[in-house]
């Protein structure tokens, strides 16, 4: 008899820890659901201030590409310095060059611009819709690659073979 007594507690128990918690969880639930649903179904902005457009420049493709953002065959913009000469003529040219951002639906002058290098090649053509397609490479300088335009805008970067920096020589040491 007491085995009999021991299985139904035992039944009773197993039921117990496994309703428990189920019987817990709804009470509690139907609360945070309703905060929840009145979170998300309150009209109006998230964010504070007038305008909380998220739209970068780069990115943004409304103003027309002109001839001023269009890179000459020997790799020059309208506005930018002779090759090898500093920008400023106060400038040092040795030190430290200051990089600025690339990003696609860049203008290929805002690129030559960017990467303070004169470009090692510049290909000028036109793709079958009679865009312009301009492939610019730079083998040097802290960017190196190979640019692709159209239309002006850069479309994509490809990586290039850049030969591995000369290591210095090394001095010879004198046996006593």
């Amino acid at each position: 008899m007491s085995v009999l007594r021991k299985s139904i507690h035992v039944r009773q128990l197993a039921a117990l820890v496994i309703l428990a918690p189920m019987m817990a969880g709804c009470g509690g639930l139907s609360d945070f659901s309703l905060k929840d649903q009145e979170w998300f179904a309150r009209p109006g902005r998230i964010f504070k201030g007038g305008n909380s457009a998220i739209e970068t420049p780069p990115l943004s493709s409304s103003k027309e590409v002109s001839q001023s953002d269009l890179i000459s065959s020997d790799g020059q913009c309208p506005g930018m310095p002779a090759a090898g000469a500093p920008a400023d003529a106060n400038a040092s040219s040795e030190g430290q060059v200051s990089v600025a951002p690339v990003a696609l639906g860049h203008t290929e002058c805002d690129v030559a611009r960017a990467i303070p290098v004169a470009p090692d090649n510049v290909n000028l053509s036109s793709n079958a819709r009679g865009d312009r397609v301009a492939l610019i490479t730079w083998r040097s300088g802290p960017r190196p690659g190979a640019y692709t335009f159209t239309s002006g805008r850069l479309t994509s970067i490809e990586r290039v073979d850049v030969p591995p920096p000369e290591k210095p020589a090394r001095g010879t040491k004198k046996r006593s």
